[in-house]
């Protein structure tokens, strides 16, 4: 029964990160044969410093929106966990713009972070805050596109909470309420141990989706002001599509790969009590 399961994760997962190990053990760009280095690639990018600035902003970028996706998410999954018509417009309306491209949001982020035209720099204008490039400073674009990122992926967030939400056993916060506890003390003693399961799953994922950022990077800077949106999916891009050197892209992603999958276990570690069972 696991079979098709197992062929489809060999050919399409396995596969490809075998070969990209591989590769990020020989220098070719894509036209001449490749020849084998060892591990020079890895070594170029640590001395030049190339992967420890890309490692600090990709994290950055992961702190920004995971923390933010996950207390937006829960925030709106408690205030909309009720019945009502104008309750379930709401839930939609925050969920549609996870259903919607990553095209298209960018492309919509695009127009409204404008320095010149847009809504946003608009606002800033007339609070007289001057001309705030959202997109041209290098200080301000990468919050910009990890604030985009949360508003995109903050409604998946809030449906998974709305469902650890609704599995919570009401006796127990009946229960709780008799024995005098407020609101944050059944939210706190009652509710979030029992959301422990579902903060992991949605923290895991929003990492995963904060790792992989590449459509608004692509669309909304090219990795610019001064590749200060350049993160590490988009410099795989780079090094394969602009520079033609496959062996050092393969390095990154056998990197972006490592990284990501120690974070997300170090996350579903704590985030389930350190190991324990929630």
């Amino acid at each position: 029964m696991l079979g098709p399961s197992v062929l489809v994760l060999a050919t399409f997962f396995v596969a490809p990160l075998a070969l990209a190990v591989r590769d990020s053990l020989t220098s070719w760009d894509l036209l001449s044969p490749p020849v084998y280095v060892g591990l020079a690639n890895y070594a170029r990018l640590v001395a030049s410093g190339e992967l420890a600035a890309l490692v600090g902003r990709t994290l950055q970028f992961a702190l920004v929106v995971v923390s933010l996706s996950m207390s937006l998410g829960l925030a709106l999954a408690l205030a909309l966990n009720r019945p009502g018509r104008l309750v379930a417009f709401v839930r939609s309306a925050v969920f549609s713009a996870y259903v919607v491209s990553w095209v298209s949001v960018a492309l919509l982020w695009m127009w409204l972070l404008d320095a010149d035209q847009g809504v946003f720099a608009a606002g800033a204008r007339a609070l007289g805050l001057g001309r705030v490039g959202f997109l041209t400073d290098p200080g301000v674009a990468r919050l910009t596109l990890a604030v985009v990122t949360v508003w995109k992926i903050t409604g998946f967030s809030m449906v998974v909470f709305l469902v650890g939400l609704q599995d919570v056993p009401r006796d127990l916060l009946e229960a709780a309420s008799l024995d005098g506890a407020g609101a944050w003390a059944r939210f706190r003693h009652v509710t979030w141990p029992l959301l422990r399961p579902t903060a992991a799953f949605v923290g895991t994922t929003s990492l995963i989706a904060s790792f992989q950022a590449f459509d608004v990077v692509r669309v909304m800077t090219q990795g610019g002001p001064v590749k200060a949106t350049t993160l590490l999916v988009y410099a795989i891009y780079e090094q394969v599509f602009l520079d033609l050197r496959v062996g050092r892209a393969s390095a990154l992603t056998v990197v972006f790969f490592a990284l990501l999958s120690g974070l997300s276990m170090l996350q579903l570690w704590l985030m389930r009590g350190r190991g324990g069972r929630a």
